[in-house]
């Protein structure tokens, strides 16, 4: 029988009452119509064409696709928990996105002190949803519904200061989010998880296991994400080459990362055989290592390598370094994220530095300037009207070189971190309260706890005999 203690009757009701209630007060007081979208700024000169709505609704329905679909059925891989990694995902991203909104508007207020809603706040907003969903990852099937949106409630400020602190303040490259996004939900998911460690799990857990149809949909979700993730690398680069570069090496890496995991997985295997596991996360590692980079002139050459090296990375981390940090280090990282965006963001951020300090007028022309904008000149540089004659989009900047730029990006990721670590430490502390409804540990990984469940959904399949391709005779 289920313990009462996790009966979500009550809490989870009132719960999002009282967070929906929040955010009406905040959306009635705060926020209002964006230019594009109010109809007293339209006029007979006005172009519809011109609306930024059919500039940024493209990359808006990618990602949507991406958070709800391939974030979904990827989380939807363990056997007995298909529903709670599907629907969860669901409840969480759509409560992320709502407070996104909110948290990151009241840091791009404008004078009339209201946050100003177009689609381009509805992209952002999917930004800090994917950083959320990423952190659930290394808590999965051991949290309740009401902890994850109490970690949402709690992450989305801790992320949205972050963010803005790192842009205000040290003035980053990072168009693929490597710091910003993968980074940060890296560590603190990883900070959560380590507070709320479970030793009863230590050794696993008996539901804890995938079936034929889990990994199915887990491995449809992977290719949602696979196909869109040139558009969440460019989507929030400079329009123009910068964004087409950024396609181009996100599918390249992508590309060399899916090869190099289908090679590395039946190596890699005692059998000879390939491992689902390793084709639902490891192929998506060139994603995220050219991520910091992405819309850098590096060349075709090395968005390739950064795809084999992240993917080789993430192989080894998912077969010996999780084993390590959840016996050394008790870190029960549940979905390997600190494989899949922790270990790729650090190589993809030593990779944006790299390519930061190789960055030149040589290579660039006068568009370094755009790509790079706090290394453009100061406004009192004569050189920056040479510039402006060439390029007039540009802007003066702070001068930096290109050393300088490289010590703010380390800096960045220093703070990314640190801030990270310490929201998440804090969070999970937040979330072991004993009215969060934390299912005891022989109820992990059980969808049955907190979902109305079908007859069938534990039944069992006849046993297959196991068959390795070295007994196969022809």
């Amino acid at each position: 029988m289920k313990l009462q203690s996790t009966s979500l009757r009550f809490r989870l009701p009132v719960l999002v009452g009282v967070l929906e209630a929040m955010l009406l007060a905040l959306y009635a007081g705060f926020v209002t119509y964006g230019d594009n979208a109010n109809a007293k700024l339209q006029t007979n000169e006005t172009n519809p064409m011109d609306n930024t709505l059919y500039k940024d609704y493209p990359m808006f329905t990618d990602v949507q696709v991406m958070i709800f679909i391939g974030f979904g059925c990827l989380l939807a891989f363990m056997r007995f928990y298909g529903f709670g990694g599907m629907v969860f995902n669901f409840l969480t991203a759509t409560f992320t996105i709502q407070w996104a909104i909110v948290a990151q508007g009241f840091f791009n207020l404008h004078p009339d002190g209201k946050i100003h809603l177009g689609v381009i706040n509805l992209l952002n907003a999917e930004f800090t949803c994917a950083v959320i969903l990423i952190s659930f990852g290394a808590v999965l099937g051991k949290t309740s519904p009401v902890q994850l949106l109490v970690m949402a409630l709690l992450e989305v400020p801790t992320f949205a200061v972050t963010e803005w602190a790192v842009i205000k303040y040290l003035k980053i490259n990072d168009a693929g989010g490597s710091i910003l996004i993968h980074i940060f939900a890296c560590y603190f998911g990883l900070a959560v998880t380590r507070v709320m460690y479970r030793p009863g799990l230590s050794d696993g857990h008996a539901k804890e296991t995938t079936s034929y149809q889990s990994d199915i949909l887990s491995i449809l979700g992977t290719l949602f994400l696979w196909v869109f993730w040139p558009t969440f690398n460019s989507a929030l680069a400079l329009r123009g080459d910068d964004q087409h570069r950024a396609i181009l090496h996100t599918f390249i890496a992508l590309s060399s990362s899916t090869l190099t995991a289908f090679a590395l997985s039946a190596l890699l295997n005692k059998k000879g055989k390939l491992t689902m596991a390793d084709i639902q996360n490891v192929t998506l590692a060139g994603g995220v290592t050219v991520g910091a980079s992405v819309d850098m002139m590096i060349s075709p050459a090395a968005a390739f390598s950064l795809g084999v090296l992240g993917c080789t990375a993430c192989m080894l981390g998912y077969k010996y370094l999780s084993p390590f940090l959840a016996r050394q280090f008790k870190i029960q990282d549940q979905c390997g994220i600190h494989n899949l965006h922790g270990l790729t963001g650090l190589i993809s951020c030593l990779a944006g530095i790299v390519a930061i300090l190789m960055a030149s007028e040589e290579v660039y022309g006068p568009s370094l300037y755009e790509t790079f904008p706090y290394r453009a000149p100061v406004e009192s540089d004569p050189h920056l009207p040479e510039l402006q004659i060439l390029i007039p989009g540009i802007k003066a900047g702070e001068g930096r070189s290109s050393q300088e730029q490289a010590l703010y990006q380390v800096a960045a990721i220093a703070a990314t971190i640190g801030a990270s670590v310490v929201g998440g430490v804090l969070t999970g502390f937040v979330l072991k309260l004993p009215w969060l409804a934390s299912p005891p540990d022989e109820f992990c990984y059980d969808d049955e706890l907190f979902f109305e469940v079908p007859a069938d959904y534990d039944s069992t399949s006849v046993p297959k005999t196991s068959c390795s391709p070295d007994d196969v005779k022809v």
